[in-house]
């Protein structure tokens, strides 16, 4: 493959070329026609030669040069909603990422993904090679409804409908509850994707200002009376990026101001899992009427294994249904879902997690006196989970030390990534498990 590799990027075979015949590279290289046979074919797999049958294999065309804008930050673009995601996922092995939504894969149960992987390979054909059921696995749908019941959400196997993911999930429940110009209700901050997707279905987006107990309640009311809204998206527990808790008088209020207007609301709870004990679920205090409960398993088992899952009425199921078959023929694929269901009933899971909560409590302290060693100082205190949501000193603008950082191979979380109203200015996410000594030297550099 090396040898085939050479040739054509040093123009000896052109494109549209024939390569040698597999007899004569056999002799040529001193190895087995079947080697070549296996080189050939992988070559092909790759796009870099074609097989024409009955005459041979031919060189598909020329190597594309390398671009290093593919792989180098885009230190031009400008802090939007998809800032961070998009400096997260596309820098390299050697970028430092306090700035991202996920936890190092050192801290995620590795161990029992793999014995979940291995007793996967002894599972029924169907399972490896055909679609899924339209729901998705009843295994794993009964696991979710018996923690769902520990919760206090009263919901059967039929209220919940497995997803490709908690992105996917918001974006089938946008699809089907909202038309283009429908009003949006957000926090302010909220989730930076929450605003990229409602962009992305031409809804118009309000917010409202977060505080330590959740939305301000006043606020929140003249919102509701202003603009009318279809929707409100939130996190509940441990709300993303602030880190703060919804308080029960906070939660009733929101109830009963959505009753009054009619108002439906997505309850993303991705972060549930991290509260050392729960926190209001609007989902349980109204009883899946006009709350639809959300989440997925990447942030606490495996960015990887793509699955989510939506709860709601049954009539409301039954069109999502139909809609994520029109628009994905099904849910997750059926080896995602054995995946989780396998990790999930695995006797180790409840031990990993309440492992990664002590493990978290005890890195949060330690980032948060490092921290405002550099005079950053948090928001608030979290009850638990990976987020740090943190004032810079004097003022500073978080987005030129956002920008200052990333020259030096650092992603970092400017606040009005996360802000409706940019006015978070002074602002900053910290993901505490990613955040290392390193990374804290550059943001000192940035400050200055």
């Amino acid at each position: 493959m090396a040898a085939i590799r050479r040739r054509i990027a040093s123009r000896t075979l052109a494109a549209g070329e024939k390569l040698p015949s597999i007899r004569k590279f056999a002799r040529d290289r001193q190895v087995s026609p079947s080697t070549v046979v296996e080189a050939y074919d992988r070559l092909a797999a790759e796009g870099l030669i074609r097989s024409r049958p009955g005459s041979g294999f031919y060189v598909a065309g020329a190597p594309s040069p390398l671009a290093l804008t593919e792989v180098e930050p885009k230190l031009d673009r400008a802090i939007d909603p998809l800032w961070v995601s998009r400096q997260s996922l596309d820098g390299g092995p050697e970028m430092l990422r306090p700035g991202c939504g996920w936890l190092p894969s050192a801290w995620m149960p590795i161990a029992a993904i793999r014995r979940a992987i291995r007793a996967l390979a002894k599972a029924d054909d169907a399972v490896l090679a055909d679609y899924g059921v339209t729901r998705g696995s009843l295994a794993l749908r009964r696991l979710l409804v018996r923690q769902f019941a520990a919760e206090g959400i009263e919901a059967g196997a039929d209220q919940i409908l497995l997803t490709t993911s908690g992105t996917r999930a918001i974006d089938l429940l946008c699809r089907f509850l909202l038309n283009p110009g429908d009003t949006v209700l957000v926090d302010d901050p909220c989730y930076f994707n929450f605003q990229a997707l409602l962009r992305a279905h031409r809804a118009k987006i309000v917010s409202v200002p977060y505080t330590p107990t959740g939305p301000d309640i006043a606020l929140f009311n003249a919102a509701l009376a202003a603009h009318r809204p279809r929707l409100y998206v939130t996190n509940a527990a441990l709300h993303n990026p602030t880190g703060a808790t919804l308080a029960p008088q906070t939660a009733h209020r929101i109830l009963t101001a959505a009753a009054a207007h009619d108002l439906t609301i997505i309850e993303d709870e991705i972060f549930a899992d991290f509260e050392p004990e729960p926190s209001p679920r609007l989902a349980a205090l109204d009883g899946l009427s006009r709350v639809i409960r959300i989440g997925s398993f990447s942030k606490t088992l495996s960015a990887s294994i793509r699955c989510g899952y939506i709860v709601a009425r049954p009539d409301w199921i039954e069109g999502l249904v139909d809609l994520q078959v029109a628009t994905n023929f099904g849910g997750p694929s059926p080896v995602a879902a054995e995946l989780v269901f396998g990790t999930l009933s695995d006797g180790s899971y409840r031990k990993h997690l309440s492992g990664l909560r002590s493990r978290l409590a005890k890195r949060r302290r330690e980032i948060i006196g490092q921290l405002e060693g550099l005079g950053v100082r948090p928001w608030t205190l979290p009850r638990g989970g990976f987020y740090l949501w943190c004032r810079l000193p004097d003022g500073r603008d978080a987005a030129e030390v956002a920008k200052a950082a990333l020259r030096e191979r650092v992603v970092l979380a400017p606040g009005n990534a996360f802000s409706v109203t940019q006015s978070a200015t002074d602002l900053m996410r910290f993901n505490v498990a990613q955040t290392n000594a390193q990374a804290l030297r550059i943001l000192g550099r940035s400050l200055r």
